[in-house]
């Protein structure tokens, strides 16, 4: 198990702007509609471990099929750093796209989770 980081994140044009205490293990995709174009590697953490440092304003919300996840994205540069929702337990927790980490490793997508958003 590697031990916890603390990562900064942004989207394409540097108007969001987030830090998230984390390691980065248990990174997943997923095939539903959206994240099959989007090309994420997700990584859930509690809310508690995000903060959000800038870009509030510049936030858009987008949600589809059951809208219980809140996919935000940049009015700028329309990238998804992060999303907000909550697990099965209903505890708020952040959706992170590792790949808006500064500096995070290159990911083998053959390493990781296959969520099969598709058919969930």
């Amino acid at each position: 198990m590697t031990t916890p980081e603390t990562w900064k994140g942004q989207c394409h044009c540097g108007a969001v702007r987030f830090s998230v205490t984390t390691d980065l293990e248990g990174l997943a995709d997923c095939n539903c509609s959206r994240c099959k174009r989007l090309g994420w590697v997700m990584k859930g953490v509690p809310e508690s471990a995000f903060t959000l440092e800038a870009g509030e304003d510049r936030l858009v919300d987008y949600r589809f099929n059951t809208h219980a996840i809140s996919h935000l994205f940049c009015r700028d540069c329309g990238i998804e750093s992060f999303g907000r929702g909550q697990d099965g337990a209903g505890n708020k927790m952040v959706m992170i796209n590792v790949n808006c980490l500064e500096g995070a490793p290159d990911i083998d997508r053959s390493t990781i989770k296959h969520w099969d958003g598709r058919n969930f």
